[in-house]
């Protein structure tokens, strides 16, 4: 299987970026939209106890993607802010330089 999900951003190392979905499980009802929109594999399901969960696979998120928000009906994905992200990234690169 071919790896498609970023290794580095601008430079950075992509597990050093703080960029990944969070699922807000009181709200997520398992539909699986998530999983099936997203090309690099940042969603998956698991089964625990006999019960279906979606669940993040970290760092594989493409940085600033933010697509899985629109797809899901019961609004229960959210992303980091961009802005405290870019600052990170920002900083992380001086400290390269």
């Amino acid at each position: 299987m071919t790896k498609i999900s970023e290794e580095t951003y601008e430079g950075v190392p992509r597990e050093k970026i703080p960029w990944d979905p969070k699922i807000d499980y009181e709200k997520c009802i398992t539909c699986g939209k998530c999983v099936d929109f997203c090309h690099v594999g940042a969603f998956k399901f698991e089964e625990k106890d006999g019960e279906k969960k979606t669940v993040v696979n970290p760092n594989k998120c493409v940085v600033f993607c933010r697509g899985c928000e629109d797809i899901c009906p019961a609004d229960a994905i959210t992303h980091p802010s961009e802005e405290e992200t870019q600052k990170i990234i920002e900083k992380l690169q001086k400290a390269k330089a």
